[in-house]
């Protein structure tokens, strides 16, 4: 045990250090921050929908007053399907949440260990993993805004990193296998970084392949494959999510937003902490990650006249960097106009996502330089200097204690700004429904034989000659009623009625009638799981055999 501690130290360390500004995790209740309490209840509801049997949630029974609300189909499944494998383990909502967060903190730190130390050493992948975990907006996500997503993403993208490095070195399966399920999970965590962040990684592949002496078309080709496997196992998520959202008010809750959210250099250099919203909290990049940028250019320089390879990541970095701050400021505002799926990061300080990331990596590289009696000391002194500089910022304002039920019931909101909301309906309800399905027009009795997220089952005793029947669920794609067994025609579903605004609707005749209403898998879906499906077992097992059957001389190492 001892000399596993004593190979592993640095890795020992940095988790033991990650874990200091998780303490006000730990204590009881949820931390306040501006998306927490909604994640829980998004959840819950996830959670709901898997004991269920929908192992592909995408509709959200008790959000929007019970209404429901298909914000779940568009938003990052993994941390959600994490979430609520910690529920099935019997910690609370609130308890499960938190472990999800602590977890996408000491993870992402050990993922840029794993790859910067495999590149250059233990100790560069200690003070890289230092500057990636504790830079300022990392607590701005953890603690102010509670973003899940966005906290749980920066686990992937050194990893993705890592798995080109090695696949750069060596071809083998678990390399490719691993590239591709960090690329399909950096998507499943959270879809619009991994647009941010891709460019990165597709530069980076890049510089390893023109760095390589031979078999290059081979490792582009398995390149290829890595990226190809990655989308294809995330299909089922962001295949519908892409196509379908636009049935829902994205657009025009996001357009234009961001002309008001760009910030100024000054506050990217300093500004003070506060728990407010866009425009008040903290953008700061840190004051030692903003220093090793300063000082990349030097770097580069000097690993230039060497001819060292590493040159080309530093470049890589510094351009990254320099994008991102370019695209926080207004003047980039001509790009967002002209390259307008920017817009769909709504704020433009979204992009100190990536800034953090470079730093990082510039930071690993000069250590590896230092002299090696004097690696140390320098390692400890980063290690130091980051502390005094962040300790004020890993610590929540306040704590809400709330029993799971108030998350798992009936939730008054929607959790999101109303970009989720299908387009033939308002953007948001404001009161519980009198009853999950009404007699509207006409007269009869309803009893109701089961509800679940995506299936209602009613039997109603209709006592005039037609009755108007108001089920109060929003219409979306993938909604389908049943009279009788027989399905109604979408064109008898009146959710266009202005009456009742994008809720499930339709005539029924005298009599008794048992009604199913349905929510389940368009063709679109369904070809989008069955996609993910096959390359999942793909991947785990025939891949596996097709590499065994490969030459020997494409295993060996390179």
């Amino acid at each position: 045990m001892q000399k596993i501690f004593i190979k592993n130290k640095w890795i020992f360390l940095l988790v033991i250090i990650s874990f200091i500004p998780l303490a006000d995790l730990l204590r009881p209740g949820l931390p306040l921050g501006h998306d927490t309490q909604d994640h829980v209840a998004r959840i819950a509801n996830f959670y709901q929908n898997i004991q269920e049997g929908n192992i592909v949630p995408r509709w959200a029974g008790n959000l929007n007053w019970g209404y429901g609300h298909p914000i779940i189909m568009f938003l990052y499944p993994f941390p959600s399907y994490l979430g609520s494998f910690f529920h099935f383990l019997n910690f609370s909502l609130v308890d499960s949440v938190k472990i999800v967060f602590m977890l996408g903190f000491l993870l992402s730190g050990f993922s840029m260990f794993l790859w910067i130390k495999n590149v250059f050493g233990a100790k560069e992948g200690f003070v890289a993993g230092l500057l990636y975990t504790l830079a300022p907006y990392r607590f701005v996500d953890l603690y102010v805004r509670g973003a899940i997503g966005e906290n749980f993403f920066f686990i992937w993208p050194p990893l993705v990193c890592y798995f080109l490095y090695k696949l750069s070195r060596e071809y083998k399966w678990i390399y490719l296998a691993g590239g591709a399920f960090s690329t399909a999970l950096m998507m499943l965590s959270h879809n619009a970084l991994t647009m941010m962040f891709f460019p990165f990684v597709f530069f980076y592949a890049l510089t390893l392949l023109l760095t390589k002496n031979k078999n290059k078309l081979l490792f582009a080709v398995y390149c290829l494959l890595f990226t190809v496997f990655g989308f294809a196992l995330s299909a089922f998520f962001w295949l519908p999510a892409f196509f379908e959202g636009k049935y829902t008010l994205r657009d025009i809750v996001t357009t234009g937003e961001y002309v008001n959210r760009f910030e100024t250099i000054n506050r990217l250099i300093y500004s003070d902490w506060t728990f407010g919203g866009s425009g008040s909290f903290s953008v700061q990049i840190g004051i030692l990650q903003w220093l090793f940028l300063l000082a990349a250019p030097i770097l580069l320089v000097y690993l230039l006249r060497r001819k060292d390879k590493n040159s080309k990541l530093v470049l890589l970095s510094i351009i990254s960097f320099a994008v991102s701050i370019f695209l926080m400021l207004p003047i980039s505002k001509p790009i967002y106009e002209t390259i307008t799926i920017l817009q769909k990061f709504q704020f433009p300080w979204r992009f100190l996502s990536l800034a953090v990331f470079s730093p990082a990596i510039i930071g690993g590289i000069l250590i590896s330089l230092v002299l090696k009696k004097k690696k140390t000391i320098f390692t400890f002194l980063i290690l130091v200097v980051l502390l005094l500089l962040n300790k004020d910022y890993w610590r929540a304002k306040d704590y809400q204690i709330k029993p799971d039920i108030f998350y798992s019931g009936v939730y008054h909101g929607t959790t999101d700004t109303g970009e989720s909301a299908p387009i033939w309906s308002v953007r948001f309800m404001e009161k519980e429904p009198k009853a999950p399905l009404e007699i509207v027009e006409g007269s009869g009795r309803v009893k109701i034989i089961e509800r679940k997220s995506t299936k209602h089952v009613y039997d109603l005793d209709i006592t005039s000659f037609k009755a108007r029947v108001l089920e109060n669920t929003l219409y979306f794609p993938g909604w389908f009623v049943y009279v009788d067994g027989k399905e109604l025609n979408i064109v008898d579903v009146l959710f266009q009625d202005p009456n009742y605004r994008g809720l499930l609707n339709f005539f029924l005749d005298k009599g008794n009638h048992r009604v199913e209403i349905v929510f389940r898998e368009t063709r679109l879906r369904q070809i989008a799981d069955i996609i993910s499906g096959i390359s999942l077992f793909f991947l785990a097992f025939l891949w596996p055999i097709f590499l065994w059957r490969l030459p020997h001389t494409m295993k060996k190492k390179i």
